[in-house]
């Protein structure tokens, strides 16, 4: 018998994917260069070149090296460098134990979600957020808790979570750099929430984790991205080289148990077992090598901050409210009328695709994805001005 939640899952989709397929089609119809995609978190920086100097030693392995499976963790050379990385980065002392290769990010929140709650536990989340959390989540079988961040600052709230705690909170997720808002947590907002999770934890028998989702970690404008285990120490961080290495389509990626984690040795293994529940072991064996190799290499941050400062530029000058976003490459944009959904099936007409946010958890906003090519924003900024043109006129 077909699974009826799966059946929904399946046929209802994710908006943003929704969006992204309405944009191929629209390319079709008309021509890519019509067409103002903001959908998708999908990388136009190309990959770097010692990712590809990388993959054609690879080509030089044997056969069962270079497509074999590996270890159900990943390779131990791997994981090495993974740790060795981050302990040059935060002043750490991880070993490759620590560390068990994931297929992409999504992978890894959902492996680690699975390890650290019970089915009838609680999940927080900071909302806006991003959407597959709540999936996840109730694939666990645990309910998705939503707590609105500061709506000025996009900031944790941290009196707002405490607020949320229960009993049943198992975890809580964050994303920093944030995708939707581009907020970077500082380190006072993560004492905070650091301070809120220690005293809860002080009446009960279990720790309430926290879940440090990092696929943006590396772009940022000038700031600091703390190091979240050094600030909480029950703290699970999740990678993925999507973004820092625009590989996206590979599907490489890491969990971090820090060695500082008080259960580790039972955390560890509970994420060993979610990947084998899954179906997660073994990540693609040709880019954890790309790993090894590429593990220091830089993001291409000067692309997206150009990208960030044409498009803020001119939203800004066409009366737009936006949140400066610190990291990431998306733009949180205020909608020009309270529902956002309308008023993204509005900017269809001028061939502008944002993604309104609801989806996120919060009304009133949309996302834009500037990691898309220059010339893309540059070309879509007269429709930005027509479509603010005409919510002007109608007032």
């Amino acid at each position: 018998m077909v699974n009826d939640t799966m059946f929904a899952r399946g046929a209802e989709s994710s908006v943003i994917r929704e969006i992204f397929s309405y944009g191929l089609e629209r390319k079709a119809q008309i021509g890519a260069d019509k067409v103002f995609d903001y959908s998708l978190g999908n990388p136009s920086v190309p990959a770097p070149a010692a990712v590809r100097a990388s993959i054609e030693r690879s080509l030089q392995l044997p056969s069962d090296q270079l497509h074999g499976y590996t270890p159900a963790p990943g390779l131990p050379e791997v994981r090495t460098a993974v740790a060795e990385s981050l302990n040059r980065r935060f002043g750490t002392s991880y070993g490759m134990g620590d560390v068990f290769m994931t297929v992409g990010a999504a992978a890894s929140v959902s492996m680690t979600i699975h390890a650290l709650t019970n089915p009838g536990e609680e999940v927080i989340v900071i909302a806006p957020y991003f959407p597959e959390y709540a999936v996840w989540i109730e694939k666990a079988g645990a309910t998705c808790v939503e707590v609105l961040a500061d709506q000025g600052t996009f900031q944790v709230d941290a009196q707002a979570v405490a607020a949320a705690i229960t009993p049943r909170t198992a975890a809580v997720i964050i994303d920093s750099p944030n995708n939707p808002t581009g907020a970077v947590y500082t380190r006072e907002t993560l004492d905070a929430l650091a301070a809120v999770l220690s005293a809860a934890n002080a009446d009960r028998d279990e720790p309430i984790y926290l879940i440090s989702d990092e696929p943006y970690r590396e772009i940022v404008y000038g700031v600091e991205v703390p190091w979240v285990p050094s600030i909480y120490e029950n703290t699970v961080v999740c990678y993925s080289y999507s973004k820092s290495l625009s590989l996206p389509g590979e599907r490489v990626g890491w969990v971090l148990v820090p060695n500082t984690c008080p259960n580790a040795s039972r955390v560890m293994p509970a994420i060993a077992g979610a990947a084998r529940t899954l179906g997660f072991v073994c990540a693609p064996a040709l880019f954890q090598r790309v790993v090894a190799d590429c593990v220091d290499e830089p993001s291409d941050v000067a692309a997206y901050a150009r990208n960030r400062e044409v498009l803020t530029q001119a939203l800004s000058s066409y009366g737009y409210t936006y949140v400066e976003p610190d990291g990431a490459f998306y733009l949180w944009v205020k909608a020009l009328e309270d529902d956002a959904e309308a008023f993204c099936e509005r900017a269809k007409r001028y061939e502008l695709l944002p993604v309104p946010s609801n989806s996120f958890g919060v009304p009133g906003w949309f996302r834009l994805g500037y990691c898309i090519d220059y010339d893309v924003i540059v070309n879509s900024l007269p429709a930005w001005k027509q479509l603010a043109d005409d919510y002007r006129r109608e007032r």
